[in-house]
């Protein structure tokens, strides 16, 4: 087992905030050395929870969808790996919303994952939590200005509005993220894993 399957383990077998945790700890996160992209999410949802497969949900088919790849390249982790802020569920917030991820994960794990993977070419910051932890003070006001800049961070990092249904509204009052990023960024990822 090499060093990066060891840790992955470890991530899996994590219990720090288990007493904040409605369902109970179930770290979600995949990836192999190999892997060229890096998604960095928010924090797994309920049926991400439940079958232990990150973005098993609409919010994963719609970002598939952005990135215009089938769910077999999605989830070969030799080519994308995956990792949220957060890697359990944190609960419901009072405004029928998820909580925001558990700040525990990001700093003690993100750091040594990413040293393991030394062939990402390309990050996908997905929301504002993963944005503002990584872009630190470049990041924008807002996630949406974070976002129509995105193009301006450099071949190897792209920030995108969490592809949440909660954001069609944000989708469809923004068109440019459509006719500018989502070519871009479908662009990139050609590049990286065919």
């Amino acid at each position: 087992m090499d060093e990066l399957e060891t840790l992955v383990d470890e991530i899996r077998a994590c219990r720090v905030c288990a007493d904040h945790l409605p369902l109970g700890p179930r770290p979600v996160v995949r990836m192999a050395q190999s892997a060229q992209i890096l998604i960095i999410g928010q924090a797994p949802g309920t049926k991400v929870h439940e079958s232990g497969v990150p973005w098993n949900d609409a919010s994963g088919d719609r970002l598939r969808a952005w990135m215009s790849v089938e769910r077999d390249v999605f989830y070969d982790e030799q080519r994308i790996a995956i990792m949220p802020m957060g890697f359990c569920y944190p609960g419901r917030a009072l405004n029928g919303g998820d909580l925001p991820p558990r700040p525990e994960c990001a700093s003690l794990w993100h750091d040594r994952l990413r040293a393991l993977l030394p062939n990402i070419g390309l990050t996908l910051l997905v929301g504002g939590y993963a944005q503002k932890h990584y872009l630190g003070p470049i990041y924008r006001k807002t996630m949406t200005e974070t976002v129509r800049h995105g193009l301006e961070y450099g071949p190897g990092i792209l920030p995108l509005p969490h592809p949440s249904w909660r954001n069609s509204a944000w989708i469809k009052k923004n068109s440019w993220f459509e006719s500018k990023v989502l070519p871009e960024l479908r662009r990139r990822v050609r590049i990286l894993i065919t």
